[in-house]
């Protein structure tokens, strides 16, 4: 698996973005900026919507790109039939054939799909967070966003750290 203080790799994919439309996105949209690239299973699916959904919290903080190995065209629509994310403000890449989700070192061979795994990386390109759950267990975006802005913060953090608090 891609780790901490890694390059993210470059990527290029068709993706739904947030008013429903097709377009592309590639690791250029991401430079320069702090960046949530989240990999989840399959479209169609129960856990997924839920937290597709709450990724847009992390928004006011960084780029948010969620991906999976549908095409752009069922992600589309189910974009547009499931209530959940209709309204989501963030683009749903395709990872058609998991290259990326390979290069990134997160598919489940077994499956066939990609893994729950969420990189953080800086505005460098750089990964600064790694986190990968089990295909059953949902993330939690409330902590990915304290971990986001405890990175942010840019000095030592204790365990909890909420933003506001002092560092260590």
């Amino acid at each position: 698996m891609i780790e901490i203080n890694e390059t993210f790799p470059e990527f290029s994919l068709n993706a739904v973005m947030d008013d429903g439309s097709l377009a592309s996105v590639n690791h250029t949209d991401i430079q320069n900026e702090w960046s949530v690239i989240y990999f989840y299973p399959k479209d169609f699916t129960f856990i997924c919507p839920t937290e597709i959904a709450d990724m847009d919290k992390l928004l006011p903080e960084a780029n948010v790109l969620g991906i999976s190995g549908d095409n752009e065209y069922c992600k589309q629509a189910w974009k547009q039939s499931n209530e959940l994310i209709q309204d989501i403000s963030h683009p749903l890449g395709a990872d058609c054939g998991l290259k990326l989700a390979t290069a990134c070192g997160v598919v489940d061979e077994n499956e066939g799909v990609c893994l729950r795994a969420t990189f953080i990386v800086d505005p460098k390109g750089v990964i600064q967070h790694v986190s990968v759950n089990a295909l059953d267990t949902g993330r939690n975006v409330d902590e990915i966003l304290r971990t986001l802005q405890a990175l942010k913060a840019g000095g030592l953090t204790a365990c909890s750290w909420k933003p506001g608090e002092d560092l260590l």
